[in-house]
This record gives C-alpha cells, structure tokens and sequence, in this order.
C-alpha cells in the first residue's frame, strides 16, 4: 500500500512541474511580447527572464527528486 502512495504522490509532483513548466513558458513568451508592445523599460524584462528562470529551476529541483526517487524503488 505504501508503494502505491509513493507512487501517486510521484505522478502528483510529474504532473504539478510539468504544469509549472508550461504555464512558465506560455506566461514568459506572453510577458515578453506585452512588455515589447507597451514599451516597458529593459529593467522589467531582466525581472520576468529571472521570475521564469526561478519556475524552471523549481521544477528541474522538483523533477530531480522524484528521479532520484524512482532510481531509489527501482521503477
């Protein structure tokens, strides 16, 4: 039974990095396109580019330990 746990709550952190990933992706992309077309100065640019690069080192860290998990049951 606790394998079985283990396991969903795996696919629970998979599936929330894989969210936060391409909801970072799409927001930058957006971000970037707004903040080019309003005109907005470089300083913000550099502010959403370091708010994206903290989501995606948050999900590698995420994703990296539940590799390290599954190598850790054996899956």
């Amino acid at each position: 039974m606790a394998q079985r746990d283990d396991n969903g709550a795996t696919r629970a952190e998979t599936r929330l990095a894989a969210i936060v990933i391409i909801a970072t992706m799409a927001l930058w992309m957006g971000a970037s396109y707004l903040g080019g077309r309003l005109g907005l100065p470089v300083r913000f640019a550099f502010l959403i580019d370091l708010a994206a690069l903290a989501a995606f080192f948050w999900a590698l860290v995420v994703l990296f330990r539940v590799w390290r998990k599954r190598q850790e049951h054996g899956e």
